[in-house]
Parts: C-alpha cells; structure tokens; sequence
C-alpha cells in the first residue's frame, strides 16, 4: 500500500536505531573465548618473537610380509626439546592400536539390532577378531639400555632417565611389528586390498610405525586417544626410511627416492628422467611390465630407499600391481615430479586424469597459499577412499570391469586427488592440531578444493562450498548438530560440519563479507605465517581479521560457536511518495484510488438484481449532497497551497518536484545468525538493482529490523538474497510480494537402466553396428 509523506516531514526521518538490544551478543567481541595472546602467539595472529616448536627426526627400517601381510621395523628417533620446559618424559602415539580387539575405540562403538538385518551385517558382528595393533618389542636408548614404557591405549609414555633440558636432544630406538588390516573388510586409513583375479595384494601403509606426539605452548602434550575421527597432532623433523619388500614391488613414499639404480632398471629410469622434463605423464613402470609381475610373483627381495626433509609423517605403498606415472610441474620457477601410482584395474580413468589433477592442485593451492616446498607429490589408488600423508595421498574411484565410468566416478576421482593432494598445504604444512580441531585442517581443504574445482572446468560438480549446499545441513534439527568448534571425535555429521559448512562459511566472507580482494591477500597472509608450524583457531581468526582490516567476530561467533542458520525474513514492505500538497493532483489521486477500489459482492449482485433505487425514481428526494464531489479542487485550497510553496526553498521546491518513492522495509532474523543483506529492487520498468548491505545492520537489534530504501522509479518487487549467498534456508520469505519457491518430485520408476551412460553408448553403438552388418 502507498503512504504519503506529508509535505517535507522527511527532514525529520530517523536513520539510527529506534531502540537498542539490552544484549549484544551476537556483536560482542570474542573475549573469552579466544585465548590470551602472549610472546608465542600475538594479538595480530602472528606466531610471536618466542613461538618455538619441537622436532623429531627419524631413521628407520621396515620390511613388508606379503605372505603373513604383517610389517616388522625398527626406527631410531631423535626428539630435540626446543621449549622452556624441562621434559620428564616422551608421549608416543600408537595409532595402530586402534585394530586391537579390546582397544577404547572398538569397546565405545554403538550399534542397534533390528528385525531384518543383512547377512554381512550379522557377519561383521560375529567375525574373527583381527589381532590388530602395535607388538612393541623394545624401546631402548641410544647405548641400547632399555627405557621404561607405558602403554595407555593409542598413547605410549616413555620415561627418560634424566629430564630433557631446554635445546637438548635426547635419541631413542623402538622395535615393533603388527599385522596388517584388511582394509575393505575392517575400514581404517590405511591397509591392503587383496585380488583374487591374479592373487596379489596392494598395500597403503599409514600410521604404520611410532609417531612422537606433540608438545606445544597451547596444550603441552597433545596426548587426546585416537579413536578414528580426530586424526593427528605431529612435529617437524627429516626421514630417513629403508623399505624391504618383494623384488618384483613398487613402492611409493613420502620423499625422495634415493637408490633408483638398485630398484629401477635401467629404461625405468631412463622414463623417469624423461618424465622429469615433460609437462605431460610419462609411464615410468608400464601396464605390460605391471602384469608381468603378477603373474610371476618373485621371491627375492628389494629395499627401497627414501628421504624427506622437513616433513611431519611418513606414508607408503607397495604392490606387484603398480603402473607407475609421473610428469613435471613448475611451482614457483622450481619443478615438481607429479606422480601416480595404480593397478590396471584403475585404468583407464586413472591414466588419464590422476597425475593431472595432482599438477592442477599443486598450481592452484600454491597461487593461494605457499608455493609447494617438496620436489614431489604423488597419488596412489587402493582400497582406501582418500587420506592424506606428506607428498603422498591415497585415493579411490576406479571404472568398471569393461572400463566405462559414470560421471559421477570421474569427477570423484578428481574431487578426492584435488582434496588429499591437497592436504599437503592443511595440514602437512600449514600444521594445525587435527585430533581436536578438524575443521581446520578439512573445512579449509575443502575450500581451497573448492576454488581449485572451479578452475579445472566450467560449471564444475562441486558437492561443497555453494552456500544452497549447505542448507539442508543448516535447517536440521538441532539435536543432530554440534557447532564447528567442537573436539573431533564428538563432532555430529561429520562432512557436513568439519568439511561442508567450514568450507562454505569462508566462501561466503570471500564472495559476500569481505570481498576477495580482502579475503584472498589475509587468507595467503595466514599460509604464509603459519607455514611449517602450529596455528591454532585464534591464530586464524585474527590474521584474518588484522589483515583484512575487517571486524569478524560476529561471523566467527556465529557459523563457528553456535548452530544458528540463516532464515532472514522480508517482513512488511511499506511504500510512501511525497505529499506535495497540491490539491489538484492529491484530489486525483484519491479519485483514482477509489476507483480502483473492488466492488463487493454485494454491491456486484445489486447492480444486477436492483433496477431503480427510490432516489433514482424520485429525482425530487436529491438535495445538496448528491451533487457535492469532496475531491473537487476549491478556491480556497489553491491559495492555501500556492501560499504553501511561496515558503519553500529552491531546494526544498526540487525535493518536493522529485518524485521520489520511499520504501520502509522490514526484516526478521528467524534463524538466529545474523548476516549481510543482500536486496535486489525489481522497478515497474523492467530494470532492477541490487544492493548489498554489511551485517553490521543488526548490531542494534539482532532479531528485526527496518530498512528505508529511496528510488526514482517504483519498485514492484524485493528479493532478499537472490543469488543465493547466504545459505539461507527458507527462500519462500525472501520475497515481497510472496511467491512459492519451486520443488520438484521425481516420480520413480521400476526397473531402471543403472548402468553408465558409457555403457548404454557402448551398448547402442554395438547394436546399430551389428544391424548395419547385417543387412550387408
């Protein structure tokens, strides 16, 4: 409905907050719960003048049995305590441990019983126990004195036998074995995958050896039980790392190999030099060559020699089966060999795109971070889906038998390499504590994956990071959810809040907060501060801020402290043109108004079924007021107005002679977070505007609010959000006037064609060819 602003009231408009919330939570600074900053940690974000950071250096022998799928080792770590603190003793994870039958994470498993279960669900319930986890056989000293240990579950103390003072160094040696998981049966990050097409095994060995756990200035020791979600908290240190596997294996592993000469012949290393200088991949260990051992299964053996400098942990693979890839990739003016390693049964999706999406990851993480440090970065197919080592990555997806894949399959695959190679940069540089903060390591991996998916094609399938993609997640019930700053082994749907809605949260203060001008330059500045140490959330959240020059704690208090969502409501639209007093055009107005009135029903059906009224039949009943029309002009009200604009300014006359339309529009926060608004004006002649408005807006009232919005045309519609920014949940309150936002159905249908459009081409095809054959 129009209004009209009487005469030049508009001088008295209020343009600040009617009223002010008693609390303001939702603005309040982040006090409490930040830490306080000190010489360690600044108040900017920055590590401080005596950030320090422990190391452990590595060197250590293990040899795989392909028979028994065991491994057995021995390492020899060298732990240098650069902290204030005088160290009674070392806290080692065993993250194995976990495979044990009567480990703290099988025992805390639930599970439910219903009436109809599968077979392999019963099966699973009732198998063997896998005779899982670390067989520590010693742990000495450096002059071989054995060292007293305790096990607590995925933790081992070893006590010193004097205490290790400030800048010392303190060397030690553990022996152990443990058998290996059979990854598809028993889950984990690592394991084998037997074949029993040809007979072999393809082992990924991860958390395969002691690890030293962290000390740092925020938690001590970050000693938290590994229970399978919350993954790991490592130091800095070099590896040295000698694996003895069948002679007919290639193994894959963190760092640089360091006795090609021993374990490549001499045309395999010939293709590896060959691949160092191509920008395309170059087969070093070929598909005939792969077959070849698999059916010969040598019985001699190989070691394997590998380095890594400067890394937090160690990975590898061994199989007969690998064909083996490898192209370079100029990061930075300094080349990086991309690599590949996988069976034949990957081929030939793997072939085709997995060094590729390696190159691509390195490129578009380093343009948005550091550049790349290492001189390799490898991906590896097996049973395990995707998980992430220093230079290494395993990752899943693999055609069908007959080599066709879905799309689905394909982008799969280049999501995940994307994602695990990319982990090299969160957290295996940018080296944040992942058994309590997951987010930090997978929400920012998963945007920069984000950014890197986009960048490989058009329109590319992201399943992360669009705002509308987080909001089924978002308008759940809040008993299913936990906020974003929650320990990792309690976090609720897991993707959605450590990956998806992290992720989405930095897209929307790219795209619609800061802007990526802003966002871009802070988000480098924290890779760069906090590259090869140990940033912890308040770290980030305040080089974003510092260096953006952007207040966000009410962004980080609300996506990362609460389960708020975003439902932000158009309310009431009100609609008011300057009354310009003139009593022609106001009496026309009105006239026009009336007019347009709708006739009731009654009065409908009365001009139908009345005939003549009684004054229509006696004219001589009229008097005075039949005749009188209010909205005509008088005399009088013409010299009252035109004595009206004999006061006005020039400037007041152009106010008035503006036409200008105002709109109070009011807005309801329903969901709790408060965020920008973003308003687009459609006007009566077909043009629109958008105008974007910071979230500062709610400061004085954090639930409802009235926006007044000036145009110089009339406004026939506003849409709240309407490039879907804010991963608002309810979109059917966006509008004024209302309109239902559309849905769909789908309709199913009984048996379905599941196989890939691959195969239905290959089908058709083989069939229109054999037609054609045949009426030769």
């Amino acid at each position: 409905m129009r209004h009209l602003l009487k005469g030049l009231a508009l001088a008295g408009l209020m343009v600040g907050p009617l009223v002010a919330q008693a609390q303001d939570t939702k603005f309040s600074q982040l006090g409490q719960e930040l830490p306080t900053p000190n010489t360690y940690r600044t108040a900017s974000g920055a590590p401080g003048h005596q950030y320090w950071q422990q190391r452990a250096d590595y060197n250590i022998n293990v040899e795989l049995d392909d028979k028994n799928q065991s491994i057995k080792g021995s390492e020899s770590i060298t732990y240098t305590n650069n902290s204030p603190d005088a160290l009674k003793y070392l806290w080692v994870q065993l993250d194995q441990n976990i495979f044990e039958p009567n480990s703290m994470s099988n025992l805390t498993q639930t599970a439910e019983l219903k009436k109809d279960m599968s077979l392999r669900a019963v099966e699973y319930m009732t198998r063997e126990k896998f005779d899982g986890g670390f067989k520590i056989e010693s742990v000495k000293d450096r002059s071989g004195k054995p060292l007293k240990y305790t096990i607590n579950n995925t933790m081992m103390r070893v006590d010193l036998p004097t205490p290790l003072k400030p800048g010392q160094s303190f060397s030690f040696g553990i022996d152990w074995h443990h058998n290996i998981n059979d990854q598809k049966a028993l889950g984990g990050r690592s394991g084998y995958e037997y074949f029993p097409k040809d007979g072999n095994y393809l082992y990924e060995m991860a958390q395969w050896f002691p690890r030293m756990a962290v000390y740092d200035d925020v938690n001590g020791w970050q000693h938290k039980q590994f229970l399978g979600s919350g993954e790991f908290a490592l130091p800095f240190g070099d590896y040295k790392v000698s694996i003895t596997v069948p002679a007919d294996h290639v193994v894959a592993g963190t760092g640089v190999l360091q006795n090609a000469n021993q374990v490549l012949s001499s045309t395999q290393q010939k293709r590896m030099a060959e691949a160092a200088k191509s920008d395309k991949p170059v087969v070093i260990v070929t598909q005939e060559e792969a077959t070849k051992a698999e059916k010969d299964h040598a019985q001699n053996k190989k070691t394997w020699v590998y380095k890594a400098d400067n890394v937090r942990d160690f990975a590898w693979a061994s199989s007969r089966k690998f064909i083996w890839d490898a192209m370079n990739v100029n990061v930075g003016g300094k080349n990086v060999l991309a690599m590949s390693y996988y069976p034949k049964e990957a081929n030939p999706l793997w072939g085709q795109y997995s060094t590729e999406a390696v190159g691509h990851t390195l490129k578009t993480y380093s343009k948005r971070t550091i550049d790349y440090p290492y001189p390799v970065a490898i991906s590896v197919h097996g049973p395990v889906g995707g998980m992430e080592y220093p230079m290494l990555s395993f990752n899943g997806y693999r055609p069908e038998e007959d080599g066709t894949y879905s799309e689905r399959t394909k982008y799969g695959l280049i999501s995940v390499i994307i994602h695990e190679v990319g982990h090299n940069f969160f957290p295996m540089i940018i080296n944040s504590d992942e058994r309590q903060w997951t987010w930090m390591d997978e929400g920012l991996n998963t945007f920069v994956q984000y950014l890197s998916e986009q960048e490989w094609e058009r329109n590319y399938p992201s399943r992360r990071g669009e705002p509308q993609d987080i909001v089924e997640y978002m308008k759940s019930a809040k008993n299913t959810q936990v906020p974003i700053m929650t320990n990792s082994e309690s976090v609720l749907q897991f993707g959605n809040n450590a990956y998806g809605k992290p992720a989405t949260a930095l897209n929307i203060l790219r795209e619609t907060v800061m802007g990526r001008e802003l966002f871009d330059y802070a988000f480098k500045e924290y890779a760069n501060r906090w590259a090869f140490k140990h940033p912890m959330p308040a770290d980030f959240f305040r080089t974003m801020e510092d260096a953006s020059g952007v207040d966000l704690d009410w962004f980080w208090r609300g996506w990362f402290y609460t389960t708020d969502h975003t439902d932000i409501a158009i309310d009431d639209v009100k609609w008011y043109t300057i009354d310009s007093q003139d009593p022609a055009f106001v009496n026309a107005q009105r006239r026009e108004q009336l007019n347009q009135e709708p006739k009731t029903l009654s009065e409908q059906r009365n001009l139908k079924d009345i005939q003549k009224t009684l004054v229509e039949l006696k004219p001589q009943l009229k008097d005075f007021y039949n005749s009188y029309d209010p909205l005509a002009t008088t005399p009088a009200q013409q010299k009252q107005y035109q004595s009206f604009l004999a006061g006005l300014t020039p400037e007041q006359k152009k106010t008035l002679d503006s036409g200008l339309n105002f709109y109070e529009v009011g807005f309801k926060n329903l969901g709790g977070l408060v965020m920008p608004l973003i308003v687009r004006m459609e006007f009566e002649d077909g043009t629109d505007e958008v105008v974007n408005i910071p979230a500062e807006i709610w400061r004085y009232n954090n639930d409802e609010i009235t926006k007044v919005f000036v145009t110089e045309k009339p406004v026939v519609s506003f849409t709240l959000d309407p490039q879907l920014q804010t991963a608002d949940t309810d979109l059917e309150n966006n509008f004024f006037p209302r309109r239902l936002a559309p849905s769909r159905f789908e309709i199913f249908k009984q048996n379905q064609d599941r196989r890939n459009p691959m195969q239905r081409e290959r089908a058709t095809s083989s069939t229109s060819n054999g037609s054609n054959n045949a009426g030769r």
